[in-house]
């Protein structure tokens, strides 16, 4: 990368970064926190905890897709701006029905698919691939850091407090946007980062893909969910003061993480990411299982903590990796967009259902749910085929020759290790899934409707 795609790149994480760590500071703390709200009760917190899901999810795709008519820039700026806004009218609640119209505006600002857009116009065809990876990175370390600076801060400062920073954060990113991010010389739809209509229905008819947004879904739900009873477990029954759960958190995702790295290199390495997705949803659910049964000591819930955030980290790294070697050549935007809309559908039905279930059932309930859903996902993970080990591959074709769009596809497709083949045609350029193992790119250098 140049100077100028690295500072965009360095830009756009920090303000994925920012937002994500404003929209997860307060779940390890809210249940709590919340308890002294005008008209609080287990279902309105719940509600509230996941009310930004909500609008994430309705609002991630048409974001996306609207970039396209009104600028990249301009739209991050409104999205911010009403990230700014949710969070403090949240701040400044002292009722629950203003925090949730707070949370609804703070999801309201869904500008993922935006910022992905903007960094595909800022950065050359060769790098884009490093540059989402430094994105995905970012957005990893602002939710662990936001389970261990959640507890601290909100002892400091309360729940007002946190909804405050989280408006300075946005504010930063603001600011950044404006000063430090160029604008792009032109603004161009790329279906490797951005969501398409036209490829919409393609999407949601692909058995595999439904089933790996089912996951990421099961993945959030159960993450809500879980943040409306381990607090209050931790606080009530093992002894320990809120402000003392960062390290709680600090120490089971930082471990957490180190232990599922030989997982991950393993599943792409010998090809075995079936097992190890497997495994690790097993994993996740048999966690929930102890928190149901296990008696809620401190050692007891820290090591049924540490299974769950191994598994947790470990889905979390490999599902977006496998919706990008499943979707259709050309399609990954708008798999990546359908795929976002499940993860945050899934924090809001989390947190709406599980504090319904906490009011009145109990605190056991949001487990029990948890562990309905972790088992269908289960079994749709294990009657499914093994993932691909494909990647994308961009080429330019010449703008001008006598091949038809139909003769450059079916050439195309017969070389060896082509998966499938998308050609836009207003842009020249197809998109393949190639095997990684199979696929030569010296084969293109003897077809004439490739540009050199």
């Amino acid at each position: 990368m140049d100077s100028l795609e690295k500072r965009s790149v360095a830009a756009l994480a920090a303000v994925y970064a920012m937002r994500m760590l404003g929209l997860f500071m307060v779940l390890p703390v809210f249940v709590l926190l919340g308890q002294d709200l005008v008209g609080a009760t287990p279902a309105l917190l719940g509600f509230a905890m996941g009310a930004y899901g909500l609008s994430q999810a309705l609002l991630q795709i048409p974001f996306g897709m609207l970039s396209d008519r009104i600028g990249r820039k301009r739209l991050i700026h409104f999205g911010l701006a009403l990230f700014a806004v949710g969070s403090l009218l949240a701040g400044l609640s002292e009722h629950v029905y203003g925090v949730i119209a707070g949370r609804v505006l703070q999801g309201a600002g869904a500008i993922a698919s935006v910022l992905m857009a903007l960094l595909s116009d800022l950065t050359r065809e060769e790098n884009r691939t490093q540059a989402m990876a430094t994105v995905g990175l970012s957005i990893g370390v602002a939710f662990a850091v936001s389970l261990f600076l959640g507890p601290m801060l909100g002892e400091l400062a309360g729940l007002p407090g946190l909804f405050y920073l989280t408006a300075g954060l946005a504010l930063a990113g603001m600011a950044l946007v404006q000063w430090w991010v160029p604008t792009p010389a032109r603004e161009t739809v790329h279906p490797d980062a951005q969501p398409a209509s036209r490829q919409l229905k393609r999407v949601l008819t692909d058995g595999r893909l439904l089933r790996l947004d089912f996951g990421i879904f099961a993945l959030h739900l159960v993450l809500t969910a879980l943040f409306l009873v381990v607090p209050v477990t931790l606080q009530d029954k093992a002894g320990l003061p809120s402000g003392h759960h960062w390290w709680v958190y600090l120490s089971v995702m930082a471990l957490g993480f180190i232990a599922m790295v030989p997982f991950i290199i393993i599943g792409e390495k010998k090809r075995l990411m079936k097992p190890v997705l497997c495994g690790a949803v097993a994993m996740l659910t048999f966690s929930c299982l102890l928190l149901l049964v296990s008696p809620p000591t401190l050692p007891v819930l820290w090591g049924t903590l540490f299974l769950f955030f191994m598994a947790f980290n470990l889905l979390e790294a490999t599902l977006p990796s496998l919706i990008s070697k499943e979707s259709p050549a050309g399609a990954k935007g708008t798999a990546m967009g359908v795929y976002s809309t499940s993860q945050f559908l899934g924090a809001f039905v989390g947190g709406a259902v599980g504090g319904v279930l906490v009011e009145r059932i109990g605190d056991a309930a949001p487990f029990q749910m948890m562990l309905v859903v972790l088992t269908l996902w289960l079994l749709a993970a294990l009657t499914m085929r093994a993932p691909s080990h494909t990647k994308s591959f961009v080429v330019q074709l010449r703008s001008s020759g006598d091949d038809s769009e139909g003769g450059i596809d079916q050439a195309l497709r017969q070389l060896p290790g082509v998966d499938d083949v998308t050609i836009l045609s207003g842009s020249r350029t197809a998109y393949l899934k190639v095997d990684q193992q199979a696929f030569d790119a010296k084969a293109l250098d003897g077809l004439a409707f490739v540009k050199q």
